[in-house]
């Protein structure tokens, strides 16, 4: 997969932030919010591997809010030894990554979450929607969660962030939901609270 990796300070005890854009970002789109972040942690930005009409995405979907599930299914275990490899390839920890995604990114997070339970430690899911339902989510004791989430977003509705909270809760995640009187953008106050929120977490 096609990515930026930087490495931190402390690399061993660092956590490594895996960057997950949005519909048509890239692997760069991320970088300046990986600094707002924890700008002593290694960075793992990677781009989709699929296009949807010249615009690079994590998975396949049918329809606007629509997932092709089998390419969903398939992208997140790509997407998951991905990481195994980098994990070897950049001699970082394998169980401290970190996921922060924005929209397609953070619902690729969220699959993460939902099919591995060791793939990441933790969290960052900026207007996140609930990849697949009906499924049994690993135990996900140990893992922490920020979901930032827009009331007036047209693309996440309310229920979409609450039931993925829900979700991950029954798993025994700890999630925090955090809103903004905002849409589907990626505000900087949202990218602050989600900072603030990893300080005290992790």
């Amino acid at each position: 997969m096609k990515h930026i990796f930087n490495g931190g300070q402390d690399p061993p005890n660092k956590p490594t932030l895996l960057l997950l854009h949005g519909t048509g970002g890239n692997e760069s789109d991320l970088l300046p919010l990986a600094k707002m972040v924890d700008e002593k942690a290694n960075v793992l930005s990677v781009r989709g591997n699929v296009l949807e009409n010249g615009m690079p995405r994590f998975f396949r979907r049918l329809a606007e809010g629509i997932f092709d599930e089998d390419d969903l299914i398939f992208r997140t275990k790509e997407l998951n030894e991905f990481l195994d490899e980098s994990a070897e390839r950049y001699e970082f920890n394998r169980d401290n990554i970190i996921a922060i995604g924005y929209s397609n990114g953070a619902n690729i997070a969220a699959s993460l979450l939902f099919h591995y339970q060791t793939a990441v430690k933790g969290a960052i899911l900026h207007h996140p929607m609930v990849p697949r339902r009906g499924v049994e989510l690993p135990d996900l004791t140990g893992k922490s969660v920020f979901i930032a989430a827009g009331t007036n977003d047209p693309m996440c509705s309310a229920s979409e962030s609450t039931d993925l909270q829900s979700l991950l809760e029954k798993a025994n995640a700890q999630v925090t939901l955090h809103w903004e009187n905002k849409d589907h953008q990626l505000t900087m106050e949202e990218i602050e609270a989600a900072a603030s929120w990893y300080k005290e977490t992790f």
